[in-house]
């Protein structure tokens, strides 16, 4: 049975064989998600790659990969980010509803319901959701697809950086575009579109003229991962499950304090200035 085609959503197309490594891409990241830059060597033992992995710092980045072709070195790059599932399996284990799938693509994470339980880090098959080792009280970083520019009609800020490789648009309107370019250039890339079906099917798409493997790209079922994810969720004890409730009720009962002494404050503050004009 096909999945019913959303309207609504958005999707990256990044073609791998026009990326030139310019990493333009991480740069708007960093800014648009004010994010603090990281102390990295240039050389991190698996490439060339800085910084050497994603974290709660790093939303994205541009993966190197070196091959031989001719007898030559040449260079193949790689974005690495959330890929937004379709049917995210780190949403389906998040006891507390923190990750959300919108309409128009994003997986979105909302913090004031995180309990730091990092349920979302075993889940994901992608290894995309980070901790926050830096805080005392920590909770979980990812990419947010730039769901707050999306839903105002504007583009992720990576994709509007990006000089050549990323096209962002419809989903569906991409997948026709990508195969195009799959039929009119069989010589060019691999043939496969990396994201149509992968963990039933994604918002992130990829073409490359490399075996996919060879690049770092890891093998996902076609199956929505959730359906692996609650079959393992049989086997928590309930006791623990039992816990992980406990700790949501916790915190939403600290939010929910913290927030009303921050409306009471801020209300206090209104207040004084206008009896001390009265006075």
């Amino acid at each position: 049975m096909s999945k019913a085609i959303n309207p609504k959503q958005k999707a990256f197309l990044i073609d791998m064989t026009k990326c030139t490594g310019c990493r333009g891409c991480q740069v708007a990241c960093k800014q648009w998600n004010q994010l603090k830059a990281e102390e990295t060597e240039f050389f991190s033992g698996e490439g060339y790659q800085n910084p050497p992995a994603m974290s709660e710092y790093t939303f994205t980045r541009i993966k190197f990969r070196d091959y031989q072709k001719n007898g030559q070195n040449e260079f193949a790059f790689y974005k690495e980010m959330c890929m937004h599932c379709d049917d995210p399996a780190c949403a389906s284990v998040c006891p507390v509803g923190a990750f959300d799938k919108t309409a128009e693509g994003p997986v979105i994470y909302k913090a004031d319901r995180c309990i730091g339980c990092r349920f979302c880090m075993i889940a994901c098959p992608f290894g995309v959701p980070k901790y926050e080792w830096s805080k005392g009280l920590p909770l979980v970083k990812k990419c947010t697809g730039c769901y707050s520019r999306v839903k105002e009609g504007m583009q992720p800020a990576c994709a509007t950086a990006c000089p050549t490789a990323i096209t962002y648009g419809s989903r569906e309107d991409l997948i026709k575009l990508a195969e195009e370019r799959l039929s009119k250039n069989p010589g060019k890339y691999i043939n496969k579109l990396y994201g149509k079906e992968e963990a039933g099917g994604t918002t992130v798409l990829y073409l490359t003229n490399l075996p996919f493997d060879e690049l770092g790209f890891k093998k996902i079922t076609l199956r929505p991962l959730p359906e692996y994810t609650w079959q393992a969720l049989r086997f928590v004890p309930a006791a623990f499950l039992t816990v992980g409730g406990s700790l949501s009720a916790l915190s939403w009962i600290t939010h929910r304090r913290d927030r009303l002494k921050n409306e009471k404050e801020a209300a206090e503050q209104v207040e004084t200035p206008a009896q001390e004009k009265e006075d």
